[in-house]
């Protein structure tokens, strides 16, 4: 087995490893933030939120705001997410601070996806 090499990235999927800490960007290459992690659903197995970290310093101060994972594009040239928000937008979205982290029910769920005017996906 020592000619096998772990893999945690291929063309179409990368470990969540990977993805923490990944910058966001928007389309006017300002940097938002970055990933802070990914909440994924246990059922579906699929990306429902990337949660991004904004603000503070060196992660201590910093706000979490919980962005609709569809909303995100990789970039392979920034070599990071862009989302088609303004820093505004950014700042005026539902967020918590790491150790207030929210219950991520339903309607938690349904307050951020409205307020980025998408519908809540019933699972």
């Amino acid at each position: 087995m020592a000619d096998t090499i772990e893999r945690n990235e291929t063309d179409r999927l990368i470990a969540s490893d990977k993805v923490e800490g990944t910058t966001v960007y928007n389309p006017q290459d300002e940097r938002l933030g970055t990933i802070r992690n990914v909440m994924i659903d246990k059922r579906s197995g699929k990306s429902e939120y990337a949660v991004l970290e904004f603000g503070g310093l060196f992660g201590l101060g910093s706000d979490h705001y919980p962005i609709p994972w569809e909303m995100l594009t990789y970039d392979t040239d920034k070599g990071g997410y862009v989302v088609n928000l303004t820093r505004d937008q950014v700042e005026g979205a539902p967020r918590y601070r790491g150790e207030e982290a929210p219950d991520y029910n339903h309607a938690y769920g349904r307050t951020v996806y409205e307020y980025y005017g998408l519908g809540y996906p019933m699972l």
